[in-house]
């Protein structure tokens, strides 16, 4: 069985190398084995040279795809996700925020075969810290979801967001940036899926250790879950 790691990356030469040797020292637990796609987002930095020498010393195991300009994180996701030959799919930031270990958590609630989406979750893990802005922004995005789907989130932003392969067959997924996220969260609870969670590490990082999501996300996030609950557009 196959885990693709679809690693969406955009100037992130400070973190990237660090990052995918994390990655590949993730042992799991047999018949598991790890499929790396990372996508290139039209970087202006060293990344994509970083990102060429994993393949390089990586063949079997990584791929790289390179866009030609940045379109956003949603683009570079979606165009890893159609590359994906794993059962499960997993979305990996570049940042360092999150840890690769916990793939094995992740990986661990699809024992149970009626288990298709798995979100780690930044708020079950009890020792993580967060910034005030952030976490409460996070929550407010939670609790939208809640009301809109009629489900029990605590983290609907996490990078973390899994899926049995087969799941992605009944959406369409179009969004280019951050809202990628709520997007995909809304259309899946639509098709009827249930979203189980489980704790996971995080360690943010600041504006000025390159984070790029800004408040102005947090509000194109709420009005994706609107539109995405109340079909308005695609």
């Amino acid at each position: 069985m196959k885990l693709s790691i679809i690693i969406p990356f955009y100037n992130e030469q400070k973190t990237l190398a660090a990052l995918l040797e994390k990655v590949h020292a993730v042992e799991l637990e047999s018949p598991w084995e790890k499929e790396i796609i990372l996508v290139d987002d039209g970087s202006s930095d060293g990344s994509g040279k970083i990102a060429q020498s994993d393949v390089r010393s990586n063949p079997d195991r990584t791929r790289l795809i390179s866009l030609p300009e940045n379109q956003g994180k949603g683009s570079a996701t979606r165009e890893g996700l159609q590359s994906a030959t794993g059962t499960i799919c997993l979305i990996q930031d570049a940042d360092l925020e999150y840890d690769p270990e916990d793939y094995k958590t992740i990986l661990s609630a699809y024992r149970d075969p009626e288990v298709h989406v798995v979100y780690g979750s930044r708020i079950l893990g009890s020792q993580n810290r967060f910034s005030w802005t952030y976490y409460w922004g996070g929550r407010c995005v939670s609790f939208v979801t809640n009301v809109l789907f009629d489900c029990q989130l605590t983290d609907e932003p996490t990078c973390y967001k899994s899926f049995r392969r087969a799941v992605l067959d009944d959406i369409e997924l179009v969004s280019n940036g951050f809202e990628f996220c709520p997007e995909i969260t809304g259309k899946l609870i639509r098709a009827g899926y249930t979203i189980a969670e489980v704790p996971i590490h995080y360690y943010p990082r600041s504006f000025e250790e390159g984070k790029k999501i800004r408040a102005r996300d947090g509000i194109i996030a709420i009005w994706t879950l609107f539109r995405v609950r109340f079909g308005i557009g695609k």
